[in-house]
C-alpha cells in the first residue's frame, strides 16, 4: 500500500506534458542554461531537502510558463514539473518565536 501512495503522490509531482514525460537530468547549469535558453526561465524560490537536495522553482518573469527542479548534493538535476501559469503569492513575515 505505501508503495502505491508513494508512487502516487511521485506521480502528482510530475506534469502529464510531453516535456516532462520521462525524467530529463543532467549537469544542474545546463539544465539551468536550457530552461533560460528556451523558455527564458530563471529561479525565483529555493529550498533545501533534508538530504541536502535542492529544489528551485524557475519561472519567466511574467509567470506564462514554470519550471521545478531537484538537484542533488553531487549537482546532477532532473526536471520534476512544469507547467504554466505561475502565480507568486504574497509572503506574510512570521514571528518565529510564535
Amino acid at each position: 500500500m505505501w508503495k502505491i501512495l508513494a508512487l502516487g503522490a511521485g506521480l502528482a509531482l510530475v506534469s502529464t506534458s510531453a516535456a516532462v514525460a520521462q525524467p530529463q537530468c543532467d549537469q544542474r547549469d545546463s539544465v539551468l542554461q536550457v530552461l533560460q535558453q528556451k523558455y527564458k526561465e530563471a529561479p525565483v524560490a529555493l529550498g533545501v531537502t533534508h538530504n541536502g537536495g535542492l529544489v528551485e522553482v524557475l519561472t519567466t518573469g511574467n509567470g506564462t510558463t514554470w519550471s521545478i527542479i531537484v538537484t542533488t548534493p553531487q549537482g546532477m538535476s532532473c526536471l520534476v514539473a512544469a507547467g504554466e501559469g505561475w502565480k507568486a503569492m504574497e509572503q506574510i513575515a512570521q514571528d518565529p518565536e510564535a
